[in-house]
């Protein structure tokens, strides 16, 4: 199930049916109002968020689901533009970013992507990886999609998991923002790489360091953390 939030009825007509080609159950809403009492009910497996609408922010929405649902991915889709607007989304914790005007075509790719990201991790190589930088201890499930910092488990979203995810399973090894959008996003549009940025800021703030995740300027980004054992 795909929630739709849009207040323009010929955008959310036209995605609805795209979605619906791909055989995509779709739940439609014009504002803010009756979404969260919907989850109550119904747990979408996607989120597609306007920003700005007639009866809230989509910002403030999505900060609302991340709290309630931190499982269930997000799209915005809007017509702000601008790179504060679009680092404030993935701030908050978005898995992708479509400005307006778009192609439905390509958002029914980025949201096939997402799912993808969500859920087709589990059965994946490994079960649990325990990483270690100086006193910290991270832990790693590639079955299980979790992550532990200290033993506390960390909340990723699904583009920051895999973003994690890739970089230890290749630890030491120097990745581009480019390759890390093609293998962890699978997706490339002019400017997009300032992404991976952001999706790797919001990762180092909730592992607690921000020396799991290296830069090097010019380069790109590594995994630093050095492996303890692994269990099976």
């Amino acid at each position: 199930m795909i929630y739709l939030v849009e207040d323009n009825p010929q955008i959310r007509e036209v995605v609805s049916e795209y979605l619906k080609i791909k055989e995509y159950q779709v739940r439609e809403f014009e504002g803010v109002s009756g979404v969260l009492e919907s989850m109550q009910q119904h747990r979408p497996d996607l989120c597609i968020l306007d920003v700005a609408l007639p009866d809230g922010n989509g910002f403030a929405l999505a900060k609302t689901i991340r709290q309630q649902y931190p499982g269930v991915p997000f799209i915005f889709l809007t017509a702000r533009e601008s790179e504060s607007d679009r680092i404030l989304g993935f701030e908050i914790g978005a898995d992708d970013y479509v400005v307006k005007p778009f192609s439905p075509r390509e958002l029914v790719l980025r949201v096939e992507a997402v799912l993808r990201r969500s859920q087709s991790q589990k059965g994946n190589q490994g079960a649990l990886t325990r990483w270690y930088l100086e006193d910290d201890v991270l832990e790693i499930d590639e079955v299980s999609q979790k992550v532990l910092i200290n033993g506390s488990e960390c909340l990723l979203t699904s583009a920051e998991w895999k973003i994690l995810s890739y970089l230890s399973q290749h630890p030491g090894q120097l990745f581009s923002r480019e390759q890390l959008l093609g293998a962890c996003l699978e997706y490339y549009y002019t400017g997009s790489e300032r992404t991976i940025d952001t999706h790797v800021k919001n990762i180092r703030h909730k592992l607690g360091k921000e020396g799991w995740i290296e830069t090097r300027r010019g380069f790109g980004y590594r995994f630093a953390g050095k492996v303890a054992d692994s269990s099976q």
